[in-house]
């Protein structure tokens, strides 16, 4: 099941949306393996046959947890900002507007970069911070979407294209202005003027 388009915005599109790389259920299908061994023994021995449903059960119970919590997390990026919605009962989710996210990082160890996978950092201005998203399929490629969308919308937010390279100008008028539009609050604007100002940004 996709993202609701009923919660996008009036001129919100969505860019691409996914559920976690299937490494991410890697234990989950290593278990169900497991269990389909286990039936061919009961087989081939010829052991009592509830033992095939003491096997299914097992396997279920081991399994549900994490296969639920795989089809029901679902990252989205649109236009305007990242998505993550998780849970199937209990449910959690964060977004992240494009314009206050100031670098995105990605990390694959040898495993990981073997079945396209990896881990994305997203490091924004606000409340959010540093915020990690784990088991992204093919990482490096979310990286350059989740910039160039940035760049976009920082170019409709600003009204006019960004300069190259940005200036410490433009990043202290584009934190005022989220700043007088309430997405960041008076201390969490000091500091990132504080950062600007020191050239730490």
């Amino acid at each position: 099941m996709g993202y609701p388009e009923r919660l996008l915005s009036d001129d919100e599109v969505i860019e691409a949306q996914f559920r976690p790389h299937w490494s991410g259920i890697f234990r989950e299908g290593l278990i169900v393996l497991v269990g389909i061994a286990l039936a061919a023994l009961v087989a081939i021995f010829a052991w009592p046959t509830w033992l095939y449903g003491a096997i299914a059960v097992i396997v279920v119970i081991l399994i549900i947890r994490g296969v639920v919590r795989w089809m029901n997390t679902l990252h989205v990026v649109t236009n305007e900002r990242l998505i993550y919605r998780a849970g199937f009962i209990a449910k959690q989710g964060t977004e992240i507007p494009l314009e206050v996210i100031q670098n995105v990082a990605f990390n694959q160890t040898i495993f990981e970069r073997i079945f396209g996978t990896g881990d994305l950092m997203i490091e924004s201005a606000g409340t959010h911070g540093q915020t990690r998203y784990k088991d992204i399929p093919k990482p490096e490629g979310v990286q350059s979407l989740i910039y160039k969308m940035r760049e976009i919308r920082m170019r409709d937010v600003e009204g006019g294209a960004p300069q190259p390279g940005g200036s410490a100008v433009t990043d202290l008028e584009r934190l005022s202005r989220l700043h007088d539009q309430g997405k960041l609050s008076d201390a969490e604007f000091e500091t990132q003027k504080a950062k600007l100002l020191r050239g730490d940004a």
